[in-house]
């Protein structure tokens, strides 16, 4: 296998909005590279990245998929992104270990949600970024529109570096602007193309836009910029030097413009990334930190190699593979890297180039490249490999929190095991996915980014792990509390055999502010109660708040009072404290006005201007309260308090309201007291619940 220096690799990832086409364009990569014979096509499931069954199956991509060709002399590695918001941790992990981005948007649908995510993303990690703007040969495709929509969400330095001719169905012809000509592409998905000089309009069009190239290379270099002044312009020469810097410095922003499933725009698009996109030099040096914790800087000419990981996969026959870039010397087969993060010695194994699922073994891997390995014993997303005397860890990327959860229900008993096994390596491998064993509801809660990727998770616990279950909604962490002063004298008293059991608790209880917890006291005077039975009250009180009164749910935000009692010299024992610690304290619990409380979430929503009078009544069927709303862009963002009980499945029904052009997010703020009727009812599930657990007993 050929070697590459650091600066002839092109990392970047394909991200962008669903279905904008980005597997395709991948696809005319590999054809125009000439790693494959002829293009794929998603219909059939005969496309390079999306290998895996469900991806064929649902006609989407679902994982990052690593791919590589070579163009102009320069290796391209390329990722390959899932557009469905779902499966944005994909993107993420992809774009961590790249060094520019290529946005892809749909010249029919123009800007969507996933294209704003896709550049807040590339933003976040300081990469350049370049706009591919795809299916200019579909009916009512419309460049201009999309150009002026990135002009005005994105900024002046969006530039076209290529217009679409004949844009429609049949489109084939592109204006280059840096070279002033005509490139009519070949009807035959080949991506083969012949060029002729600009003329007439075309031609003024391409000057034009070719001085404006030349006012945004100069004002990315200040030398540059004196020779503009001095000379009035500057050679073609001078601006091509300057367009790398340029790119890099986001000075510009280019836009390409092509289709896809014919591959046309797509070759000129890789002589670009060839001549001018960025190399692992343009980040010469990576900030870190040692192992104590203080920031250092890996730098591509270290000799101590440092090897990142930004996905694991388990693929059939094969395990867990490794995705990994290295960002200073030599990964090597055979080589002992330590693992920073949870400090282990880790063995690589085979390295592998990969084309979705073709692998191509090679012995080393320089640094700035990335490739695969497979069956590291501990190693997982987001950690660093080092050389075993060079501690550095490489900051991980923060991915979104799950804003979609359902409960495991298994269909037969004894798999619970197998359950944990399965949920425990597909949270390794997928850092969205989540899940929590909750001891206080008896659920196992799944967590993740949408119904789709609790779905995909689901399908891959049944097949991999061989368990049966169903998802149900999960229950709800309700809280039990009361509202006025209460008291309560209880005696127990128990005649056995021999020795009996006596205690009489003596109880009050009050309110307390939210948020409060419980506060035990005790204001014992006199002989009458033994102060070594002041723990076993506590004991029992303690078990009668984890157990609730009303419904089974924790009691909370109250102060109890242990102010006296009797006892008996031969029969007061710590049980019969405990049980009528316990007895008292639901006996007072129940004369204080109790009631339930229920969670409230903050809820954050993006969402299109159009689509605002569809969320914000359907958040006030859900009982919700609007808080504020801001501007972002185009999109609108409501802050809002909804009941956790309401907001189920939410993230689905916001996407079918605004076409999937909203995105939330939600967490925990604080309880609130519940309306009568809801707790009426809640509590007489429970009441039903308890019933037919104990065969109504």
């Amino acid at each position: 296998m050929k070697e590459y220096s650091s600066g002839d690799i092109r990392n970047f990832a394909i991200v962008g909005h669903a279905t904008s086409g980005k597997t395709m364009l991948s696809e005319c990569m590999l054809v125009c590279g000439g790693t494959i014979g002829r293009l794929g096509s998603i219909a059939n499931g005969t496309t390079v990245s999306d290998y895996h069954e469900s991806e064929q199956k649902r006609k989407i991509s679902i994982h990052a998929t690593l791919l590589n060709t070579e163009w102009l002399g320069k290796k391209f590695n390329l990722i390959d992104t899932p557009g469905y918001l779902d499966f944005s941790s994909e993107a993420l992990g992809a774009l961590r270990v790249c060094d520019f981005s290529l946005i892809t948007v749909h010249a029919v649908d123009g800007l969507g949600l996933g294209t704003e995510q896709a550049w807040k993303y590339a933003t976040d990690f300081s990469i350049p970024k370049a706009v591919v703007v795809n299916m200019v040969d579909k009916e009512h495709a419309d460049f201009d529109r999309v150009l002026a929509q990135l002009k005005e969400r994105f900024g002046p330095k969006v530039f076209p570096m290529a217009l679409p001719i004949d844009q429609g169905v049949g489109f084939h012809k592109v204006l280059d602007v840096m070279r002033s000509e005509i490139i009519t592409y070949a009807p035959d998905g080949s991506g083969k193309y012949g060029e002729v000089p600009a003329e007439g309009e075309w031609a003024d069009k391409a000057k034009a836009l070719h001085q404006e190239l030349i006012e945004h290379t100069a004002e990315a270099d200040d030398k540059l910029l004196e020779k503009f002044f001095e000379q009035g312009g500057l050679s073609e020469e001078e601006m091509r030097a300057g367009v790398h810097t340029a790119f890099q410095k986001a000075e510009i922003i280019p836009v390409f413009c092509t289709a896809a499933e014919t591959n046309v725009g797509v070759a000129r698009l890789m002589d670009f990334i060839a001549k001018y996109g960025s190399s692992p030099v343009d980040r010469v040096k990576v900030g870190a930190l040692d192992g104590n914790d203080n920031p250092v800087d890996v730098a591509l000419t270290d000799p101590n190699t440092v090897v990142y990981v930004f996905k694991t996969l388990n693929e059939a026959h094969i395990g867990e593979v490794s995705f990994f870039r290295v960002y200073s010397g030599t990964a090597r087969f055979g080589q002992d890297l330590f693992n920073t993060d949870r400090h282990t010695t880790e063995r690589i194994g085979q390295i592998s180039l990969l084309n979705g699922k073709t692998r191509t073994p090679v012995t080393t891997l320089a640094a700035g490249d990335i490739g695969v390995t497979v069956k590291l014993k501990d190693t997982h997303t987001g950690n660093t490999l080092c050389s075993p005397d060079h501690n550095v860890r490489l900051p991980k990327v923060e991915f979104p929190k799950p804003n979609i959860h359902a409960a495991l229900k298994l269909k037969s008993k004894g798999e619970e095991d197998k359950v944990a096994q399965g949920l425990a390596a597909l949270a390794n491998e997928d850092p969205t996915f989540h899940y929590s064993v909750d001891s206080e509801l008896h659920q196992t809660v799944l967590s993740g980014q949408g119904e789709l990727h609790l779905q995909v998770i689901s399908e891959r616990l049944r097949t991999r792990y061989k368990v049966d279950f169903d998802l149900v909604a999960p229950k709800i962490r309700f809280r039990e509390t009361i509202k006025a002063r209460g008291e309560s004298k209880y005696r127990h008293k128990k005649q056995t055999g021999g020795a009996g059991q006596f205690a009489e608790v003596w109880m009050r209880v009050e309110p307390l502010a939210r948020g409060s917890g419980v506060e035990f006291t005790e204001s014992l005077v006199g002989q009458n109660v033994d102060r070594a039975f002041v723990p076993s009250v506590e004991k029992g009180v303690n078990s009668a708040c984890t157990e609730g009164v009303l419904a089974g749910y924790r009691a909370v935000d109250l102060k109890i009072d242990f102010y006296d009692g009797k006892m008996h010299p031969v029969d007061s024992k710590d049980v019969a404290f405990q049980i009528a610690g316990k007895e008292a304290f639901r006996e007072a619990f129940q004369a204080a006005r109790p009631c339930l409380l229920e969670p409230i979430h903050t809820v954050e929503i993006k969402v299109p201007d159009d689509g605002m009078g569809n969320v914000i009544g359907d958040l006030s069927s859900r009982r919700g309260k609007i808080l504020g709303m801001d501007t972002d862009g185009g999109y609108q963002v409501i802050k809002a308090q909804v009941p956790a009980m309401e907001l189920y499945q939410y993230s689905t029904v916001l996407r079918s309201l605004t076409g999937g052009r909203a995105v939330h997010k939600e967490e925990f703020d604080h309880y609130e007291e519940m309306p009568k009727e809801l707790e009426a009812k809640i509590i007489a599930e429970a009441k039903k619940a308890r019933e037919e657990l104990h065969g109504h007993a």
